[in-house]
């Protein structure tokens, strides 16, 4: 999938391509921007990652108990393993 933008998350991505050449670069850019910026993230792990993903929304949501606490450390543990695994080592 390298430098490719699933269908999934394409209008999310157009629309950060169009919030970036609206806005001058620097803080202004950063603050009018970061929420799309946010939301391809995510759309891009859910896609690459879905299982690992959807396990993190899912324990991590609030505190909860110790249990929780745990099984949500391992998600994000388990989810953080998937992405190292997409990643271009280049």
């Amino acid at each position: 999938m390298s430098g490719e933008v699933p269908a999934e998350c394409d209008r999310v991505y157009q629309a950060l391509l169009q919030c970036h050449r609206r806005v001058p670069n620097g803080p202004p850019r950063d603050a009018a921007c970061r929420h799309l910026n946010r939301s391809l993230a995510e759309c891009m792990i859910s896609f690459i990652c879905p299982e690992e993903s959807a396990a993190v929304r899912t324990l991590c949501g609030n505190k909860g108990t110790a249990l929780k606490r745990s099984q949500c450390q391992q998600a994000q543990i388990s989810l953080a393993t998937c992405i190292s695994c997409h990643q271009d080592p280049s």
